[in-house]
């Protein structure tokens, strides 16, 4: 399928720090299309949101995590090409937020240094973000 071909999906994602200077990543469960690799937490951009409104709702779905839109700064920003798809994904970074991360939807959560990132199987759209997250933290 040629690129002109595909569907651009838009997805939102976050680098959810904490105060060790530590990045959350979720593990996507079985079931899930690029099951057992793991992804900064977020989601796909449904009709009328922006990604920042994505964001407080997957981030307080998935994990339990409550934040605002003025606590999300935009850092970089992924384009890949799957099969099927091509996929535009704005990172956010987040250090302020409320809860305590919990894998709400039965996924595996880790708390990672940054210069350990590339320790953890990602889809391949993730992994050029971060080497922007290691000169960051």
């Amino acid at each position: 399928m040629e690129a002109k071909d595909k569907k651009i999906v838009l997805v939102a994602a976050c680098a959810l720090v904490d105060s060790d200077g530590r990045i959350l990543l979720a593990q996507r469960p079985e079931g899930k299309s690029l099951a057992g690799l793991w992804e900064f937490p977020g989601g796909k951009v449904e009709a009328g949101e922006t990604p920042e409104e994505t964001l407080i709702r997957e981030l307080e779905e998935e994990l339990g995590i409550r934040t605002k839109i003025g606590c999300l700064a935009p850092l970089t920003f992924a384009s890949h090409s799957y099969d099927s798809f091509h996929l535009l994904m704005p990172l956010y970074i987040c250090r302020r937020y409320e809860g305590i991360a919990e894998g709400r939807e039965g996924q595996a959560i880790k708390w990672v240094r940054p210069k350990a990132l590339r320790e953890y199987p990602m889809p391949p759209a993730d992994e050029p973000l971060i080497p922007f997250l290691m000169d960051l933290l």
